[in-house]
């Protein structure tokens, strides 16, 4: 995030411009400054690189996982098993984790009957070209792999109602299998805390309906369903009853730096491994509050400003540093467009107020799809 002030002084001859570079699509934008007007560059408090390899991070976790057993001692004996990973829009290095897992579970039992399981939630589904470069045409090849479909019903199972009171329906492969595990990677998310852990059950394995009520206006209006917020989350606090309702008994997260390298491996319980993992990024990432006049941000790049409806997750965060009448920037590539017909046309209803109070009378359970 790049904060800058507009100062209204003539523009001297020494002049120093500062250059700086936005994350954009696969590449960068430059920012063109006057220094006298750049009152600050917001970025992590230490640039983190990698202490060790990717690998030789996530081989360390599985090894002294956090509460729970190692991978391959839970596997043994588990003829289903199901490993559930994140979709297109997100950047999890799947490349290494996945035959990392693969090869973990195998050495506890041979013979398991391994599914891959994509965590769309609501979005489109993940084309193979993506899961091809997602996965590796190994994995793609030769490994089972299914597409959550949130709007085919005949795939999902009613388990219960959530804390909040909302409807909990999940996709069969997730109960009908001994071993469920998760891998995902974990950063601020602005209305659920962070992501990863719990995140990859619910919204990413259930159907339109759970979708929907967890993520209703009443949800994510409460104060506390904020980037990284999890006490009191109503948000966070559904997704963990969720995911330990269908015995997630395994996750593998990472964190990872602004060149997308992997930074740390979490691995074991889903709840404990998943707060070593946010203790971890709060660690790296918190820096004070700077407020400026016009805020330049972007979403981080593809994979995860693809589209207008994820690349909101930047703005979150910019508003904290943008004063009241101030101008937020948002640099996002958006190749895929505007990320959905129902975002695209609640959008452009009006003004924010009035969409606002268009969405506050929808009931949770008629939630319409990214609002």
């Amino acid at each position: 995030m790049f904060i800058k002030d507009i100062i209204s002084l003539p523009r001297c001859y020494n002049s120093i411009m500062v250059t700086l570079k936005i994350p954009y699509d696969d590449h960068s934008l430059d920012l063109h400054i006057d220094e006298q007007n750049l009152r600050a560059t917001i970025q992590l408090p230490v640039e983190q690189k990698p202490e060790k390899s990717a690998r030789e991070l996530m081989l360390a976790a599985l090894r002294n996982p956090v509460g729970t057993p190692s991978l391959r001692n839970l596997a043994v004996d588990k003829q289903k098993v199901v490993i559930v990973t994140s979709d297109h829009t997100r950047a999890v290095p799947s490349k290494i984790t996945l035959p990392i897992l693969l090869s973990e579970i195998r050495a506890g039992n041979p013979q398991a009957d391994i599914t891959i399981l994509i965590a769309t939630g609501a979005h489109r589904a993940t084309t193979e070209a993506e899961q091809r470069a997602m996965f590796g045409d190994e994995i793609v090849d030769h490994e089972h792999i299914v597409v959550n479909d949130a709007f085919r019903p005949e795939d999902f199972e009613y388990i219960c109602n959530l804390p909040s009171g909302a409807h909990f329906s999940v996709n069969k492969l997730a109960t009908e299998c001994d071993l469920l595990i998760a891998e995902g990677f974990v950063e601020p998310h602005f209305f659920a805390g962070f992501s990863g852990g719990r995140k990859s059950i619910l919204p990413g394995v259930c159907d339109i309906r759970t979708i929907k009520e967890n993520h209703s206006y009443m949800q994510i209006a409460s104060p506390y369903a904020a980037a990284g917020v999890t006490e009191n989350n109503p948000v966070h606090r559904d997704m963990n009853f969720a995911a330990r309702k269908v015995n997630l008994q395994f996750i593998l997260n990472v964190t990872m730096n602004a060149q997308k390298e992997v930074t740390g491996a979490f691995a074991g319980d889903m709840i404990l491994a998943h707060e070593q993992a946010i203790k971890h990024v709060q660690n790296v990432s918190t820096c004070e509050r700077v407020v400026g006049d016009i805020v330049v941000t972007s979403n981080g790049g593809y994979p995860l400003d693809q589209n207008l409806y994820q690349s909101p997750k930047a703005v979150a965060t910019a508003e904290a540093c943008c004063r009241d009448g101030g101008v937020i920037i948002m640099c996002c590539g958006c190749r895929d467009g505007m990320g959905g017909d129902d975002f695209a046309r609640l959008i452009s209803m009006g003004t924010p107020q009035e969409i606002d109070d268009y969405l506050s009378k929808i009931p949770a359970d008629q939630t319409i799809p990214q609002q």
